[in-house]
């Protein structure tokens, strides 16, 4: 008793979770004709259309997948068997075949059915569909007064059964099918075939047992109507609540009706070609992420999504930069600058003094502004006295800094010039050197060819007597008459040159003997 209450308590259950009806999932009722057919102790009927015991029965089915649909089916009609090998030919027989039955069935079971056409071995709008089914139920018998011949079964209880069959439907319309199935019934009881017929009647008749349970077969033919609203895109979500009341044939649909987007991108999976895009990525019309640059890289991706077209990029879509130095080689005039060097904004090493070397390779970083350069950036010594040449007054000569670069002018030979500067005497008024100055001016001489990098500056001054023009022209007079002296005697004259200054360059007060004494001179200077 508890079995069967267990059993009738899940069947409820079952039955409430077949009725709920949700959006997209349709149920549908089917009416059914039957044939009943026994097999157990006095033989088999099925498959038997000689003996024929019909009924009606009733399903709801509820569809989950294209293959599986599930649902309850229960029928009630008449029960029997005539076993025609052992006729009663007595006079006073009632009945011709005594050992035979008659009486009531009913049975009610939960079932599954896998679908053919589910879209794998059928299409899913195929009009014929084959299907298996099995099922676990409970079957009950009577009596029945209508039966013929007039003989009855032991009702005994209900037993529990498992429907095992196959049947093929064909989809009229939408909502209208007509479908044939056939159901073998595994029983678990051996008492409902026994006979009470009107021969034997005050006494119970046992036909020959057999070993194992009694079964009956199930031929039925049914009218199965679609249930529920009207559902214009057949997606299994009716009308009413369908959002997407639009949706193609066949196209897998959520909850209110709209094609499923499984990756949340705004573009339903049967037209998505990017169907696993990660959350809130912007995507195209074909459910792809952008790719706004062109580049390869989703945007969701790109580092850098303003890439011009056509350059080449890294994985993080961004230009490529071989030398790593922040200069994108589309743009680095440099593409193959050293690691860690600093560039400017051509990707270029820094020349921070403009002198055509790197500051990596320059040893002379702060080299001014068009100062010629070596190859290690430092500014050009030809002479390489350590003065270079933009300071190098004498760059051709070696010389020191001291004297800007030039050789240091001998002791001797400032001696001799300080001599010369009051021992060249002239004629009174006159260009014309005495006598007595042409030792000293010999000297000179000597000093200049031994000196050939040597350039002299000779300058004639006077004092304030006699007329300002004409001590100036006196006094370059004089300067050019010492030039031509040196030049007589082997100085070459593009080493010379001669100026007069005249009285405008006094070193002595004029107003007395020896101050004029004094700013009556010729000055020689050493240039190179």
């Amino acid at each position: 008793m508890k079995r069967k209450n267990l059993f009738l308590l899940a069947l409820l259950v079952a039955t409430q979770l077949i009725m709920a009806q949700t959006a997209d999932k349709s149920l549908k009722l089917g009416v059914n004709l039957l044939k009943n057919e026994y097999n157990g102790d006095y033989g088999s009927g099925i498959f038997d259309f000689s003996q024929w015991s019909s009924g009606l029965g009733l399903s709801l089915t509820k569809n989950f997948s294209p293959s599986f649909d599930a649902g309850i089916q229960g029928s009630y009609g008449n029960y029997g068997f005539i076993d025609k090998k052992t006729p009663d030919l007595t006079p006073n027989a009632l009945n011709l075949y005594p050992n035979q039955f008659a009486g009531a069935k009913f049975d009610l079971s939960l079932f599954g059915h896998y679908k053919f056409d589910n879209g794998y071995i059928l299409s899913k709008d195929s009009k014929i569909s084959p299907f298996l089914s099995l099922g676990l139920g409970v079957a009950g018998y009577g009596y029945s007064n209508g039966a013929t011949p007039p003989t009855m079964i032991l009702g005994n209880g209900p037993d529990f059964i498992v429907p095992l069959g196959a049947g093929l439907k064909w989809q009229l319309s939408k909502s209208i099918a007509i479908q044939y199935q056939y159901l073998y019934n595994f029983t678990t009881s051996d008492v409902h075939d026994q006979n009470r017929g009107s021969s034997f009647f005050g006494s119970t008749s046992y036909p020959k047992s057999l070993v194992g349970a009694d079964a009956f077969g199930q031929h039925l033919i049914g009218l199965i109507i679609t249930l529920g609203p009207k559902d214009s895109d057949g997606d299994g979500v009716p009308d009413k609540l369908d959002k997407c009341p639009n949706t193609p044939k066949g196209v897998k649909v959520d909850a209110n009706g709209c094609p499923l987007d499984t990756d949340g991108d705004g573009v339903p999976d049967y037209l998505d070609k990017c169907p696993n895009t990660p959350k809130k990525a912007k995507v195209d019309t074909n459910g792809c992420p952008l790719d706004s640059d062109g580049d390869g890289v989703p945007d969701y991706k790109d580092k850098c999504p303003n890439t011009p077209k056509g350059i080449k990029v890294d994985k993080t879509g961004c230009p490529l930069d071989k030398d790593g130095d922040g200069v994108a080689d589309y743009l680095d005039k440099c593409p193959d600058t050293p690691k860690g060097v600093k560039v400017d904004a051509e990707g270029c090493p820094l020349d921070t003094d403009g002198d055509g070397v790197a500051d990596y390779k320059d040893k002379c970083p702060d080299t001014p502004k068009d100062v010629k350069v070596d190859a290690t950036g430092c500014p050009i010594d030809t002479d390489g006295d350590g003065v270079p040449d933009y300071l190098d007054k004498c760059p051709t000569v070696a010389g020191v800094a001291a004297n800007k670069g030039c050789p240091e002018v001998k002791a001797e030979t400032k001696k001799i010039f300080e001599q010369a500067l009051q021992g060249v005497q002239f004629e009174s008024a006159k260009d014309v050197i005495k006598p007595t100055s042409f030792g000293i001016l010999d000297q000179v001489v000597k000093v200049m060819i031994e000196n050939p990098s040597y350039k002299l500056e000779i300058n004639g001054h006077t004092d304030n007597k006699g007329i300002p023009e004409k001590n100036l022209l006196l006094s370059q007079k004089r300067s050019e008459a010492v030039k031509n002296y040196l030049v007589k005697k082997g100085v070459a004259a593009d080493k010379l040159t001669a100026k007069g200054f005249g009285q405008t360059v006094p070193v002595a007060d004029n107003a007395t003997n020896e101050g004029r004494s004094k700013n009556r001179r010729v000055e020689f200077k050493v240039n190179f």
